[in-house]
Order: structure tokens, then C-alpha cells, then sequence
């Protein structure tokens, strides 16, 4: 495997795989299979049960990320834009700290409204298509989204993350106090942590970069689209159900 330890910058042009091509749709299946199928096992657990996979899949995301530092550094190829500081690696650590504290509302808030649509998008608009599938980062950067995506959704499938906007300003809050930092630290250091500095290619942000002037004009449309798809089909839910068993 002559790629193997090869990342977007050193890779030979066209050895990629193509958006939504078979192998990218190959990935999608099996991210949709494992969030099903752990959603299901989650929910016939008890609370043991469950506090295991939690932190099962927390040690997962946490060994992902291990080897993706430790085939930057045999590659010779480390350079700060791989710090965990990305809208969905710093998830890593919110996941890490929610497996052990499940009751804090507004983190499992957050994950919910802010981690599974990131790391969905990363998987439907992957930045890493230059990369084959026999390469570190091609596994890693699919592998890693599907279990930052498939954390919350298992854990709310099985009712112990419950959307509620009264946790919006919380999950607001949180997302800016993790943004304002980064805005400094990107020019420092030359990266793009959070996508504050420019629209990575192939993603939807590129679009609002053309049309509107600016890539971060669409944070606050993408923010509202966020918040409405992720919290009004569940209040939809609820009050459907209520009336149902009234």
C-alpha cells in the first residue's frame, strides 16, 4: 500500500475515490447499518448495559484519533491543522466527558443538535476524497465521523439524550465559547479550526463563499436550518403521541 500514510497534501493527484461513487456510497451503508444496529442493541440494555457502550464507543472515537496522530507522525506529516480542534473532532472530548456525566442535559443537548448533523455533513461532503481507500486518513476521517455521528443518535434512540430547545441557549453558548478562542488561534497557527477562516472545499459553505461574498454569512442560516430540522420533528412527535394516548 504505497499510499497508506499519504494525507491530502502529498497524495498523487486522482488517486481518490469520487463523491458518492460506489465506494463513498459503500461507507454511507455502513454508517446507516451501524447506527440502526447499535441504536437497537443500545435500547434492550439496562443502565450497566448502556453506561458500557457509552464508553465503548467514547474509547473507539479516542483510539480512532490515537491512530490517525500516530500514522501523522511514522508519515512525517503532523502539522497542527491535525489538532482535534475541528467542529467535529472537538467532540472527541465532549463525548469522552458525556459517557462518563450522561445527565448533563445540555452536552447531550449539544452533541445531539451540533454533533450529528457536523459529522452526517462530513460524511455526505467528505473533505478527504483526494485519499484512497487504502490510506490512514481515507479510514480514519470515514471511520471517526460515523462514530461521533452514531454516539448520539444510538444514546437518543435510546431516550437518554432528549432534545429540548429550552437546552438551546446552553448548546449556543457552549459552540461560541469553543468558536471565540479559535478565531485567534487560527491565524497563529495557519489552520481553519471550525472552518472560521475559509470554506473547505466541497462543502455546502463554499456555496454561500460564491454567492454571498463570504463563507461566514451562512453560519447563521445553517445554525436556524439546524436548529428546525434537528428539535421540530421531535416536538412534532411528542405532541402527536400525547394526543394519541389522551
Amino acid at each position: 500500500m504505497p499510499f497508506f500514510f499519504d494525507t491530502v497534501e502529498t497524495i498523487p493527484v486522482g488517486a481518490g475515490f469520487a463523491h458518492y461513487g460506489s465506494l463513498h456510497l459503500c461507507w454511507l451503508a455502513v454508517f446507516a447499518a451501524f447506527a440502526v444496529l447499535g441504536s437497537l442493541g443500545y435500547r434492550r440494555c439496562g443502565a450497566v448495559g448502556r453506561g458500557r457502550w457509552r464508553k465503548t464507543l467514547a474509547a473507539l472515537i479516542v483510539a480512532d484519533e490515537l491512530f490517525k496522530m500516530a500514522c501523522l507522525f511514522i508519515g512525517g506529516n503532523y502539522s497542527a491543522k491535525y489538532l482535534p480542534l475541528h467542529l467535529c473532532s472537538i467532540n472527541i472530548f465532549l463525548i469522552a466527558l458525556h459517557a462518563c456525566k450522561p445527565r448533563w442535559k445540555g452536552l447531550g443537548n449539544y452533541l445531539y443538535m451540533v454533533g450529528i448533523p457536523g459529522a452526517i455533513s462530513a460524511l455526505l461532503f467528505p473533505s478527504w476524497a483526494e485519499l484512497p481507500l487504502q490510506n490512514f486518513m481515507h479510514i480514519h476521517s470515514f471511520t471517526i465521523h460515523i462514530l461521533l455521528a452514531a454516539y448520539p443518535i444510538i444514546v437518543t434512540a435510546g431516550g437518554d439524550i432528549k432534545p429540548d430547545p429550552r437546552q438551546l441557549p446552553r448548546c449556543l453558548l457552549l459552540l461560541a465559547a469553543m468558536a471565540v478562542p479559535l478565531w485567534f488561534l487560527n491565524p497563529l497557527l495557519g489552520t481553519n479550526f471550525m472552518f472560521l477562516r475559509y470554506a473547505e472545499p466541497g462543502t455546502p459553505m463554499v456555496w454561500f463563499a460564491r454567492h454571498w461574498g463570504s463563507h461566514l454569512l451562512g453560519f447563521p442560516v445553517l445554525i436556524a436550518a439546524v436548529i428546525i430540522i434537528m428539535h421540530l420533528p421531535p416536538l412534532v412527535w411528542r405532541r402527536l403521541r400525547a394526543k394519541i394516548t389522551a
